[in-house]
């Protein structure tokens, strides 16, 4: 066991920094430009997401196919692309938003039936070909979505990015101080019910404030609303985690220094989006 002071240790904790740095640089330059890009929407905002895409497809397959650039991927990234135009370019479809809506999911659908499709032909992956269609599309068509919705686009993006960073960093404070029994052993075992609880608490208080300022409803329906959608996004987290432990990585790739990949960073971001684009549907439409 290493002994403070050794060469082991002094290696470990100079890993540990400098894994922080890469972290802290690249939350630096990225950060910025997905709030502004968040903030101008349009274009922006649509190119930002057509970019994930491509690059949540590469991953995905990167890691559950066969090989990252090919025929899968080339599905998954035409499917993706395809749904988020009939979204952000409404006009091709309906005027009504949940026109663009359902054509994109209709979209969607037609892109798990050719997934499937090539699974049976290829005998082969055919779980993962067909999960990784919904699990990289769903996701993006809902924040494009979103943000397309106005008057209130610019905020609903705000409130479901408040909620999943909120939970996130709710539950690894509170499971760093609290510990206790842990949440799902076998697929992560650094999670524990204290931070979950304490995740959903956050993201209760922090996406409640957001959602009245922005005037979305009653503050108590709000809190308790964003708090269930934090822990909906967990299970995103936890999904993925599963994911990476069946395939024996861990991270989805590692585009992104200290971070991993982009799979890595919007796992429940994945989740929570389309949660809070079906509240929108209710609430708004």
């Amino acid at each position: 066991m290493p002994t403070q002071g050794s060469p082991i240790s002094s290696n470990l904790a100079e890993k540990s920094r400098s894994s922080l740095r890469s972290r802290v640089i690249s939350a630096a330059v990225l950060a910025p430009i997905v709030l502004l890009a968040v903030y101008f929407g349009g274009v922006a905002f649509f190119l930002m997401i057509a970019i994930a895409v491509l690059l949540m497809a590469y991953e995905w397959c990167r890691l559950t196919c066969s090989e990252a650039w090919g025929w899968d991927m080339l599905l998954m990234a035409i499917t993706g692309l395809c749904a988020i135009s009939l979204v952000q370019f409404p006009v091709l479809v309906a005027d009504r938003p949940v026109g663009p809506l359902a054509a994109a999911f209709a979209i969607i659908g037609i892109g798990m039936i050719a997934a499937f499709i090539r699974g049976v032909w290829m005998r082969q992956d055919l779980l993962w070909r067909l999960s990784g269609v919904p699990y990289v599309t769903v996701g993006a068509v809902a924040l494009v979505w979103l943000r397309q919705f106005e008057p209130a686009g610019l905020m609903l993006v705000l409130w479901v990015l408040v909620i999943v960073w909120s939970m996130d960093i709710g539950a690894y404070f509170f499971g760093r101080a609290i510990g206790g029994p842990r949440l799902a052993p076998r697929v992560s075992p650094n999670k524990t019910w204290a931070g979950m609880i304490g995740g959903m608490l956050c993201a209760g208080l922090c996406g409640g404030a957001l959602g009245f300022a922005a005037n979305f409803g009653a503050a108590g329906q709000l809190i308790l609303m964003s708090g269930l959608i934090g822990g909906w996004s967990q299970l995103g987290d936890l999904a993925e985690s599963a994911v990476k432990r069946y395939f024996g990585v861990k991270d989805m790739s590692n585009l992104i220094p200290g971070h991993g990949g982009i799979l890595d960073r919007v796992d429940g971001l994945l989740f929570g989006a389309p949660a809070i684009l079906l509240l929108a549907v209710i609430l708004f439409e």
